[in-house]
């Protein structure tokens, strides 16, 4: 059954979620390390639990959500895997962080990119991609039915949805594709999103504001 480890980095308090069905390997989602002291917190929390991260996924590219990318391509060989929507937000992820009054390079290459209803299989672990564009053009989440678990990036947060005024975003969009996207998925699901604490698909459909 799946472990999950969170690390929550840079000033925009993103969470990097590192998870493992084999206790050997990990997939890392969402790497957000900003500068090498927070690369070293990451590296650790890996270390002192002899995991080996096999695969970097992205719910989404933006800044907060990108920053360790690079960090991960030099200290472990690994190149991101996430949406072709979202490689606009990719590209322009170093003009963005500037806006934030923060900095990064050019983010590397990605691996590849994810497909609606794509299957991963990886470190022990099956996560399905799920389509939730609205926060950004190629938002997804990532559900792991057989652990009754899904990382949500931007789109759903405990009490709140993803802001939609960045660009590509879409408030009705975003609204819709949670209603028809998460919110059919088991209520027991718990979720994990890109910020704050996790919570379940039936607290939200049931006291989520914007759903009310």
């Amino acid at each position: 059954s799946m472990k999950i480890f969170r690390g929550v980095f840079s000033p925009i308090q993103v969470n990097t979620y590192i998870i493992t069905g084999n206790d050997r390997e990990c997939i890392v989602i969402d790497c957000g390390c900003y500068g090498g002291e927070e690369e070293k917190r990451l590296e650790e929390m890996l270390a002192t639990r002899g995991l080996t991260p096999v695969m970097l996924l992205g719910t989404h590219c933006h800044l907060d959500h990108v920053f360790g990318n690079r960090f991960m391509l030099e200290r472990y060989g690994l190149r991101s895997w996430f949406h072709e929507g979202d490689r606009p937000n990719y590209l322009n992820a170093p003009k963005h962080s500037l806006m934030f009054g923060l900095s990064m390079e050019p983010p590397p290459d990605p691996a590849g990119f994810l497909t609606d209803g794509q299957e991963i299989t990886a470190a022990g672990l099956k996560l399905k991609v799920v389509p939730v564009p609205g926060h950004s053009p190629g938002g997804i989440a990532l559900w792991s039915e057989a652990d009754s678990v899904v990382f949500t990036g931007d789109a759903l947060f405990a009490g709140s949805v993803g802001r939609s005024d960045l660009p590509g975003g879409d408030h009705e969009q975003l609204i819709e594709n949670i209603r028809e996207r998460l919110f059919t998925l088991p209520p027991e699901t718990v979720v994990y999103p890109g910020h704050g604490p996790e919570t379940t698909i039936r607290q939200e459909m049931e006291t989520n504001p914007f759903f009310s």
